[in-house]
C-alpha cells in the first residue's frame, strides 16, 4: 500500500507571496488524510493533483486562522462537485460551531453527511480509526487549545517468500495465502500453513505532526521512532524568547526533538514571514539533526 506525505502549505499566519499556510495530505492506499486546511488549501490541492473526493478525514490542529480558514471553501468545493461520500472532521470544539454557523448563514445544504469528532487537546488518545491508520492526538502548548495527531498505520501482512512456496498453487491459492489463509490438504497438495510460507510482517508506518507549540521535550516519548516527524520551526533561535511568547518552537529545538525521539526523517515548517530565505532555518536545524529537511511546498515524502 502507498504511504505518501505532501506538503500543500508550511508557511505561518501572514501572507507571503508563493507560499501558502499550513495544509499536508497524508495518503494510504486510495485514502486521503487532510492536515490543517489554511486558506489556498483545495488550490493546493488542485496544482498537486490531490482530489478531494479521495478525501476521507480532515484533521485540524487549532483555530487559529492560518490553519483552518480553507476548510468552508473545500467543503463547498466538495458540495459543488457532488460529493456524496460521508466525511469525518476531526478537531478542537468549536470548529463545529463555526462549520454549523457558515452552513446556516449561506443556505448550503451540503450533499454528503458530514461527522464532527471533538477532541481533547491536552491528552495522548486514539480520535480515529479505520482499515488504514489509526490516529492519535499529541498534545501541543499553545495560545489556544492545540493538538498534533500520531498516524499510525494499521499492521500489513507478512510477505509470501518464493523460495518457500510449494510449486502448481493455483493464483485462487496464492491469493489466500497472501491474505493470511492457511490452505487445507487436497488431493494434490499438502497443507500449506501461511507461516511456514510467508516472512516477518513489516512494521506499521507512522507520521507525526507537530503543529504549533512550545518546545516539549517529554514529547519525545510520543513519537519516538516515527518514520517522519513534522515540527513547526517559526523562529531562528536567535529569537528564542520571541518563540516563547508567542508558544512557537525554533528550528534548533524543534531539531533537538527529532534528535531526542530518535526519528528516521525530520521535516521543518511554520516558518515566519520574516524569513525571505529558509535557509538559515534549515542550516540551524541540520546543525544538530544533519539529515533535517524543509517542508517545502509541492514536495513529497514516501514512507
Amino acid at each position: 500500500m502507498d504511504f505518501e506525505l505532501k506538503i500543500l502549505g508550511s508557511a505561518s499566519a501572514i501572507p507571503v507571496l508563493g507560499r501558502h499556510p499550513t495544509a499536508q495530505v497524508l495518503t494510504a492506499g486510495a485514502a486521503h488524510y487532510l492536515i490543517d486546511c489554511g486558506e489556498g488549501t483545495q488550490w493546493q490541492m488542485l496544482a498537486l493533483g490531490v482530489r478531494p473526493h479521495h478525501v476521507r478525514v480532515i484533521f485540524i490542529s487549532h483555530l487559529h486562522g492560518d490553519h483552518y480558514f480553507g476548510l468552508f471553501g473545500l467543503l463547498g468545493t466538495m458540495h459543488l462537485q457532488g460529493r456524496t461520500q460521508p466525511l469525518t472532521i476531526v478537531g478542537p470544539p468549536g470548529l463545529d460551531e463555526v462549520l454549523v454557523t457558515q452552513t446556516r448563514v449561506s443556505h448550503m445544504h451540503l450533499s454528503f453527511a458530514m461527522t464532527f469528532v471533538p477532541i481533547d487537546t491536552e491528552v495522548h488518545a486514539v480520535v480515529y480509526e479505520d482499515e488504514c491508520m489509526t490516529v492519535a492526538t499529541l498534545p501541543m502548548r499553545h495560545r489556544i487549545p492545540c493538538a498534533g495527531y500520531l498516524f499510525t498505520e494499521q499492521p500489513r501482512r507478512a510477505n509470501l517468500l518464493k523460495e518457500k512456496l510449494p510449486e502448481g498453487l493455483t493464483p485462487a491459492q496464492l491469493g489466500r495465502l497472501a491474505q493470511g489463509e492457511d490452505l487445507p490438504e487436497t488431493a494434490t497438495h499438502p497443507a500449506v500453513r501461511h507461516a511456514d510460507v510467508a516472512g516477518p510482517a513489516p512494521a506499521p508506518r507512522r507520521y507525526a505532526f507537530c503543529s504549533d507549540t512550545l518546545y516539549i521535550p517529554e514529547l519525545a516519548e510520543l513519537v519516538r521512532g516515527v518514520d517522519v516527524l513534522y515540527h513547526e520551526a517559526t523562529f531562528l533561535e536567535e529569537l528564542r524568547e520571541r518563540a516563547a511568547q508567542t508558544f512557537h518552537s525554533t528550528a534548533r529545538q524543534a531539531a533537538s526533538l527529532g534528535r531526542d525521539a530518535a526519528v528516521g526523517r525530520l521535516l521543518i515548517g511554520h516558518f515566519s514571514s520574516r524569513y525571505k530565505s529558509m535557509v538559515p532555518l534549515l542550516e540551524e536545524a541540520q546543525a544538530v539533526f544533519p539529515t533535517a529537511e524543509l517542508a517545502l511546498e509541492g514536495m513529497v515524502v514516501q514512507l
